[in-house]
C-alpha cells in the first residue's frame, strides 16, 4: 500500500527500521491522552518506549499531531500529548478521516492504531488492555471498535486482556465470532487487566515469544486477515485482588449511569473512578502491566524478524 506523505509522517528512526526489516513495536496514544492522569501518562509512555528499546526493537508511538498522522514521536511530542492544558481528541477509526488538515491533536485508540500500524508495515503492537463488549451491552449495544479492528489487521497485539470494566465473557464470544485467536501467554485463563486470571478458560496458550511469532507467520501464510490477541497477565507483584477490582467497578458503573456517561467518554470515566476507588492502586497496576506488555512485544518483534530471516 502506498503511504500518502501528505497524511503520514514517520520519524527517521522508525522509517529506517521498517525499510531495513528491523523489529518495530507500535504503541497507542490514548493511554497518554485519555487513559491516565499527568504525570503518570507521560511517565508510562516513556517507560514503555524504553522497555521496547531495551528489548532490541524500535518503539513507534502512533498519534495525530497538528492534523498529521504520526508514526513515532520525539520526546517533546510525547510531552505535548500528555499536556492536560491542551487536551487532544480521542481518535478511533471513525475519527481518522476527520483529523488530517484539522490542525488538531489526537490520541489514537487500539482500533485506530492497529489500522495505521498495518498500513506502514508494523506487525507487533503493545497496549495495556483492549476495549470490548461493555457490561449491559445487551441494551446499550456498546461494543468497542477495537474488536472489529482486531478482525481486520493481522498483527500480534500484546495486552493484559480486555479491560476488567468490560463483560469478559461476551468479549471472548465476540472475538470468537470474528475469528480472532485469543492466546494466553504462559496461562490457560483469560487475564483481566488488573488481576491475573479470570474464570474464563482460553483454548490455547503460548510459552515463548518465538511461538507467538510463528503463529503470526502461519496466520499470514494461510491468508487470514485477523490479528492475534496475546494476553499477558499483569506481573504478580502488581496484580490487584479481584474482589477489590469488582467492588470498584460496580461503584464506577453506578456512577456512570447516574451521570449519564456513554460512548467514547465511558471508558475514561470508569478508569478514573476505579483509580479513585482503589486509592491509586489501579494506576500503579496499569503502569506495571504496560511495561510488561512492551517488553514482551519487543521480544516477539525480534523473533518475528529472525523467523523472516530464516525463511530467506
Amino acid at each position: 500500500m502506498t503511504i500518502d506523505p501528505g497524511l503520514f509522517q514517520l520519524t527517521p528512526v522508525v522509517r529506517e527500521a521498517l525499510e531495513n526489516g528491523l523489529p518495530v513495536v507500535a504503541l497507542e496514544s490514548t493511554i497518554i491522552t485519555h487513559g491516565m492522569p499527568a504525570p503518570a501518562n507521560l511517565q508510562t509512555a516513556q517507560q514503555a518506549e524504553q522497555a521496547i528499546r531495551d528489548g532490541g526493537a524500535t518503539p513507534a508511538t502512533i498519534a495525530v499531531l497538528d492534523g498529521k498522522i504520526r508514526i513515532g514521536l520525539h520526546g517533546r511530542e510525547l510531552e505535548r500529548l500528555a499536556d492536560e492544558t491542551s487536551p487532544a481528541r480521542k481518535c478511533s477509526l471513525r475519527d481518522l478521516p476527520l483529523m488530517p488538515g484539522s490542525k488538531h491533536n489526537g490520541g489514537t485508540t487500539v482500533a485506530a492504531t492497529l489500522h495505521l500500524a498495518r498500513m506502514v508495515g508494523i506487525s507487533v503492537f503493545a497496549t495495556g488492555g483492549i476495549g470490548g463488549v461493555h457490561r449491559g451491552a445487551q441494551s446499550t449495544l456498546d461494543i468497542s471498535a477495537d474488536l472489529a479492528a482486531l478482525s481486520n489487521n493481522a498483527l500480534v497485539v500484546v495486552c493484559a486482556g480486555p479491560k476488567a470494566i468490560l463483560d469478559l465473557g461476551l468479549t471472548l464470544e465476540y472475538l470468537e465470532t470474528l475469528g480472532v485467536p485469543v492466546l494466553g501467554y504462559r496461562t490457560g485463563h483469560l487475564p483481566a487487566f488488573w488481576y491475573r486470571e479470570s474464570n474464563y478458560l482460553l483454548d490455547q496458550r503460548v510459552d515463548s515469544a518465538e511461538a507467538a511469532a510463528l503463529i503470526l507467520k502461519n496466520q499470514r501464510a494461510l491468508g487470514l486477515q485477523s490479528g492475534i490477541l496475546l494476553c499477558n497477565p499483569i506481573p504478580a507483584e502488581h496484580a490487584l485482588p479481584p474482589e477489590q477490582v469488582e467492588k470498584a467497578i460496580e461503584s464506577a458503573m453506578t456512577a456512570s449511569i447516574e451521570a449519564r456517561i456513554a460512548g467514547k467518554a465511558l471508558t475514561p470515566f470508569l478508569l478514573e473512578h476505579v483509580m479513585t476507588a482503589t486509592g491509586g492502586d489501579s494506576l500503579v497496576a496499569n503502569q506495571a502491566l504496560m511495561r510488561s506488555n512492551a517488553r514482551l512485544a519487543a521480544e516477539i518483534a525480534v523473533q518475528l524478524c529472525q523467523v523472516r530471516a530464516s525463511d530467506g
